[in-house]
Order: structure tokens, then sequence, then C-alpha cells
């Protein structure tokens, strides 16, 4: 175990429920059913564009964002994505660490999907 792994522990557990998806994948993924997929820019983001039928839900309002993930199914799939990617891996192991068991990320981003 390296250093840092040992400071910051492995990332091997939140690599086995957290998939990053490339943009042909993660559209595939949600144009099924209803999904509960999420936007974890801010709301000026958000209102810049967004993937239809996405929900906003703000990754640096952490009350809020706890709040309105809490209202989510645990047990189902969640699609979250941010504007480059980086966020919404915050947001996916926030995730994990609150109970959801299956997250799938938008490699790039929603700057990779536009």
């Amino acid at each position: 175990m390296s250093f840092l792994s040992s400071i910051f522990g492995s990332k091997s557990e939140a690599s086995d429920k957290i998939v990053v998806l490339d943009k042909k994948e993660y559209a595939t993924a949600i144009s099924g059913s209803k999904v509960q997929l999420v936007d974890v820019r801010t709301a000026n983001e958000f209102s810049g564009g967004h993937i239809e039928d996405a929900k906003n839900i703000d990754f640096f309002n952490q009350a809020n964002f706890e709040k309105s993930f809490g209202t989510l199914d645990k047990t189902k799939p969640v699609y979250v994505y941010c504007r480059s990617g980086a966020r919404s891996q915050k947001a996916a192991r926030k995730l994990l660490a609150m109970g959801f068991t299956q997250i799938f990320d938008l490699k790039g981003g929603y700057s990779r999907w536009s």
C-alpha cells in the first residue's frame, strides 16, 4: 500500500460501485424507463443547458444536496454529471457514503455531452 493510499484510502471500493460511462453508453442508459438523472452543477450552470429530464441538485449546497438526494431511491441506479466530471466524482463518492449502491457518472461531464 502506498503512502498516499494509506492516507486517503483505496479507490477500489468506490470504483466497484461508481461506473464512469462515455457519452454513448450514458445516453443509452438514460434513454430507457424513468431514471434518477441528476445534474450536480449550480443552478446558474443548469439554466445554461442540461440533459433533458435531469434534476438539478447543486453539489456545493451541501445541506440541500443531502436533503434532495435523501428523497431518491437508494436501491435504484442514479446517474450524475457535472461540467467536466470532477465534481460528479466527488458527488458519487458522497452518494456511496449516503448508501447509494449503483452510481453512474458521465465521462467528461456536460461539456462532452453538448
